[in-house]
């Protein structure tokens, strides 16, 4: 089998590709009717974004916990990362990691912690007095993270370069 990280990245490009594939076929639609199923159809896509997104970090977190031999993957992957002096890609992956917590959760410790951040995250968070991240969107989703293509492709290159740094740690490891 192929690595894990490899797999995530292909799959994500191709679905990312499928997904804006049809959102704009369904705003073609919407330029001769504004359908309900067609604002459905919109927010669906949205949605399957940051469903994407939880996955590979899920899926991501098994691996590591099964291959690394250790009931947390990611407190292993954290280890690794300040073991090898790798702080930049060690604070990414903590705000990723942790918009993945607030996704799946909703508010939380993670959402408090990313609160506290949110003017210098990459990514938009949704205030405690925001109901839209921009309003009179009609295919925005109800979630506290903005999942854009970015956003799911930067979760993808965290697993990139988490994988590499623990592959180099552990060379007979591979995932």
């Amino acid at each position: 089998m192929q690595r894990f990280d490899e797999l995530v990245e292909r799959g994500t490009g191709f679905t990312l590709q499928a997904l804006e594939k049809a959102s704009n076929q369904v705003l073609e639609e919407l330029k001769g009717n504004a359908h309900t199923s067609s604002i459905k159809n919109l927010q669906m896509l949205n949605l399957q974004k940051a469903v994407v997104a939880i996955g590979a970090f899920s899926l991501f977190e098994a691996i590591l916990q099964d291959g690394l031999g250790c009931e947390n993957g990611f407190a292993k992957a954290r280890e690794i990362l300040l073991q090898r002096d790798k702080g930049e890609l060690y604070n990414r992956f903590q705000d990723y990691n942790r918009a993945i917590n607030v996704l799946k959760h909703g508010k939380g410790d993670s959402y408090n912690y990313l609160l506290e951040k949110a003017n210098v995250l990459p990514f938009k968070i949704k205030l405690p007095n925001e109901e839209f991240f921009i309003e009179g969107d009609v295919s925005e989703v109800a979630t506290l993270i903005e999942v854009t293509d970015e956003f799911v492709l930067e979760c993808v290159g965290i697993i990139r370069e988490l994988s590499e740094e623990i592959r180099a740690a552990r060379p007979d490891f591979y995932f």
